[in-house]
């Protein structure tokens, strides 16, 4: 049994220590490892392959939007970087410089891009012409480099994977439009496929992007009461347009300035995966992102014809669409059963002579531990209903989380007594005034997460100065 359980046993309980729980998922179920170079990690087979499946959900979901691929330089000149002012100050912390090639020092300095809305202006300044040439819209699938002081696993990165998608259009209101639609999509696909419910809201001034007009946000809730920003999307007007020359001959033969959009969403979401539903055995997968959706186990597999069933259920379970993995190695099935649970499979599928003589194969859920006997002949129907089943259920334990530890507050104080207690999501009224906003950081310890899209209308005070208004903002403690 210590031998079947020693990945468990490796983990420490997420009640005792949060921190060292999600470093100790990471590492045992094989999502990462660390490199020689600070704050740079490998991401291992096992959590790329959760990164793949999430991009080529998103992926297809853009598609269907008109937006195309593209590739943009990985060096930025500082002189091109400059051109935005607020962008530049905003990103300059995280900056690294390429200052040297090969042996010679270079003439200009080359930025290694944290993000590529100055490569994006550049080259439309050079191509777009006419209204006709717009909207363009565009995605790029890389990684960028953002010098942080601190790092863990996905959270923070010094060099990350993500999407950033870059638009352009002829009008602020088809730009508005684009913002919003994207911030769904996002939504959508966190809910939809990694079960994970999220509040939609905007930023306020102080905590938009550097550069952009709006910054919208999905922020989710971790198991520990935390806050995730997930994805943002922002509106930038056509400030950027402006300090790149883009310029367009529009339908009444006028020369005028495009708008503009960024949106992205990177590896930092597969942390926010790992801390809404993993548990004390390990990870726990959501079934569309998850590398592996079922996995066969055979018990006894030595004795005649448990084999052969096993890997006939993994034929026929393939055969249906699902990602599944048949393990016929020679460790025992309790090593098994905690290496998949340590790894999150949503489902596990056990079969020996026993059932094998009664015509069943037994289902374990990771989400719930539940077995459930299927009749052989009622595989493929039973597998797909229990991975709809896990989501579903998935989604409505972290949604559950969110609800019950979503406070009203309405002064600093009571909000500090919460986030220094249990923690959660704080919720109040807000004057929309910076001052407020700074002295809720410095009295209670929280900073503004969103004000929500969806606004309850209804009149209150900001818990600060206690002037009247009609705006709800969420405040918490931030990953």
């Amino acid at each position: 049994m210590a031998q079947d359980k020693r990945q468990v046993d490796a983990i420490t309980s997420r009640d005792t220590d949060f921190a060292q729980w999600y470093t100790d998922v990471c590492k045992k179920a094989e999502l990462i490892d660390y490199t020689s170079t600070k704050g740079m990690f490998v991401l291992r087979p096992y959590g790329y392959a959760i990164w793949e499946n999430i991009q080529r959900i998103l992926d297809g979901e853009f598609k269907k939007t008109g937006h195309t691929n593209v590739s943009m330089p990985l060096l930025i000149p500082e002189s091109l970087l400059q051109k935005e002012k607020d962008h530049v100050s905003g990103f300059a912390p995280e900056c690294a410089w390429v200052t040297m090639g090969g042996s010679e020092e270079l003439e200009e300095k080359l930025c290694i891009r944290p993000t590529s809305e100055t490569l994006f202006c550049d080259h439309w300044s050079r191509v777009v012409q006419s209204w006709r040439d717009l909207p363009m819209l565009y995605n790029q699938w890389c990684s960028v480099l953002r010098w942080e002081k601190t790092s863990r696993p996905f959270l923070r990165h010094r060099e990350f994977l993500w999407q950033e998608g870059h638009t352009l259009h002829a009008t602020a209101n088809e730009a508005i439009v684009e913002t919003e639609r994207q911030l769904e999509c996002y939504a959508a696909f966190c809910e939809d496929s990694l079960a994970m419910p999220v509040i939609r809201g905007r930023k306020t001034e102080k905590e938009k992007f550097a550069g952009a007009e709006s910054t919208y946000t999905i922020e989710c809730m971790m198991h520990d009461r935390k806050a995730l920003q997930g994805g943002t999307s922002h509106y930038f007007g056509d400030g950027f347009a402006k300090a790149f020359d883009i310029t367009f001959t529009d339908k009444n033969n006028r020369l005028t300035n495009p708008f503009e959009t960024s949106w992205g969403l990177s590896t930092r979401i597969i942390g926010g995966l790992i801390m809404t539903h993993g548990d004390d055995n390990g990870l726990v997968l959501p079934p569309k992102v998850a590398p592996i959706q079922a996995v066969v186990i055979p018990v006894a597999m030595h004795k005649e014809g448990v084999l052969e069933a096993a890997e006939a259920l993994r034929a026929r379970l393939a055969d249906a669409g699902l990602r599944v993995k048949l393990d016929d190695s020679d460790n025992s099935p309790g090593w098994k059963f905690a290496e998949y649970e340590m790894k999150g499979v949503p489902l596990r599928i056990e079969i020996g002579p026993k059932d094998i003589e009664k015509g069943q194969c037994v289902a374990a859920r990771r989400d719930t531990g539940e077995k459930i006997f299927i009749p052989l002949t009622e595989l493929e129907t039973a597998a797909e209903r229990l991975l709809n089943e896990i989501h579903d259920n998935l989604y409505a334990m972290a949604l559950k989380n969110r609800e019950d530890n979503t406070f009203d507050i309405k002064s600093p104080a009571e909000a500090k007594i919460i986030a220094e207690g249990k923690g959660g999501f704080l919720r109040s009224k807000w004057c929309g005034e910076a001052a407020c906003e700074v002295a809720m950081k410095e009295q209670a310890g929280v900073t503004s997460r969103c004000m929500p899209l969806i606004q309850s209308g209804t009149e209150g005070v900001c818990p600060v100065c206690g002037k009247s208004c009609k705006t709800d903002i969420f405040w918490g403690v931030a990953y």
